[in-house]
């Protein structure tokens, strides 16, 4: 990796820990050379504009977010584990950002909007919701859970129960927020066995 790309991804770094904070709209060159400590016209050189800076620190917080949440969980079994071990990486995930979960707040942001920014968030969510099919379907054909199981709704599901959570946990500072979605992912789980 050259210089100019390790620099770019230190600066990616950054631009994800203030979006996480302020969202999209609140991530700028100027806000982000304030958090950063670099200088307006060196980001704009790596950036260019606004809008290409959100895009790019969408990019990074989804490379962030396969590393974080899918790469430990693909160690797991196919099955029920693994759905397990997606479900509480991305609870942890939620945890190690100050400002919770990136995606929750850009999707608040960017829905009635139009945009590259957009596109590859939506383009990411289907993606997400696609992987989350794929291991509920993994998990009904080694029968551990319903033959009949509805990849697709169960996704739906397990995604529902993780925006309670997020709203739970970040806006009303709801300390059982973990523990009550834990007892909803088992009740997700019981229900399609």
């Amino acid at each position: 990796m050259s210089k100019g790309e390790r620099t770019r991804e230190a600066i990616l770094g950054h631009a994800l820990d203030l979006a996480s904070v302020v969202g999209l709209e609140g991530l700028s060159i100027g806000a982000l050379a304030s958090h950063s400590g670099l200088s307006k016209s060196g980001l704009f050189a790596h950036f260019g504009s606004k809008e290409a800076l959100q895009l790019a620190t969408l990019k990074a917080a989804s490379n962030a977010f396969v590393a974080e949440v899918m790469a430990p969980a693909r160690a797991k079994p196919q099955g029920v584990e693994r759905l397990r071990a997606i479900f509480e990486n991305w609870l942890a995930w939620t945890e190690r950002h100050d400002g919770g979960c990136l995606f929750v707040t850009a999707a608040v942001e960017l829905d009635d909007r139009s945009g590259p920014a957009r596109d590859y968030l939506v383009g990411m969510q289907r993606s997400w919701l696609s992987a989350l099919a794929r291991q509920a379907t993994h998990a009904a054909r080694q029968g551990e859970l319903r033959a009949d199981l509805d990849g697709e709704q169960f996704a739906f599901e397990m995604y529902g129960i993780y925006l309670g959570y997020h709203n739970a946990r970040r806006l009303q500072r709801d300390p059982d927020a973990q523990r009550r979605a834990r007892i909803a992912f088992d009740a997700l789980l019981q229900n399609y066995r």
